[in-house]
């Protein structure tokens, strides 16, 4: 089990030979002007909300990959909308659990505002926690501290993809009480340094981290870590 971080929140993780890709937003990321986006094949898309900096390039990327999309009931609305097929597009809710052939995907609870890039509504921001393999992944998507997270902890979580940049969503000192709430220490930080308003001091937050007893991992763009 791995992930490759594509910038900002885009990752791809990759289940036993199955690649699952996050929010995909490449190609209008200078940071991420290395990255062949014309060479990303996932299985699967997800989406946590529709912002145009985590949706700019799945269109493209389903368009190559023949990727099923999945996400809540207005993104999927949304997704077919830009011509991907019926059979290509899982719709479903907050609470709600997928059986997929790599592992089960539940959709969890987020706060953030959420539209689409055609400026219609588009429903709840959601993260998500996958079982695969006898782990769980945390993919906390754009979102605020919230006590919700507190319910998560049951799920004995071993790895969460938490946002650090603050601004538009917590920061890393709020982070950092996030993983208490799930009660999870291996963290890997995203929607970071994408934009001037989210720039974070990575040494600071490295040691802030590590004050706290967690394992942080702040991935170079382009690079593939293991899980």
């Amino acid at each position: 089990m791995k992930f490759t971080y594509y910038g900002h929140s885009c990752f791809e993780l990759e289940f036993d030979g199955v690649k699952v890709l996050l929010d995909p937003f490449i190609t209008y990321n200078t940071l991420a002007s290395e990255i062949a986006v014309d060479q990303i094949a996932p299985d699967y898309i997800f989406i946590t909300h529709g912002h145009q900096d985590h949706v700019a390039d799945l269109k493209q990327i389903q368009a190559q990959s023949g990727a099923t999309v999945a996400g809540i009931f207005e993104i999927a609305a949304w997704t077919r909308k830009l011509g991907v097929p019926e059979d290509k597009v899982i719709e479903f809710n907050v609470g709600g659990t997928l059986n997929l052939p790599f592992g089960k995907v539940k959709m969890v609870y987020a706060v953030h505002s959420n539209s689409l890039p055609d400026g219609s509504y588009g429903g709840f921001p959601v993260g998500y926690l996958f079982f695969v393999n006898g782990k769980t992944l945390y993919l906390a998507g754009d979102t605020a501290l919230t006590l919700e997270m507190k319910l998560l902890e049951r799920y004995a979580i071993d790895w969460a993809f938490l946002p650090v940049g603050g601004h538009y969503t917590m920061d890393a000192e709020d982070a950092i009480i996030a993983a208490d709430f799930i009660q999870c220490t291996n963290i890997v930080g995203v929607h970071f340094n994408s934009f001037p308003p989210i720039a974070i001091d990575l040494d600071k937050t490295a040691v802030m981290f590590a004050e706290a007893g967690l394992n942080l991992i702040l991935p170079k763009i382009g690079e593939t870590y293991p899980l």
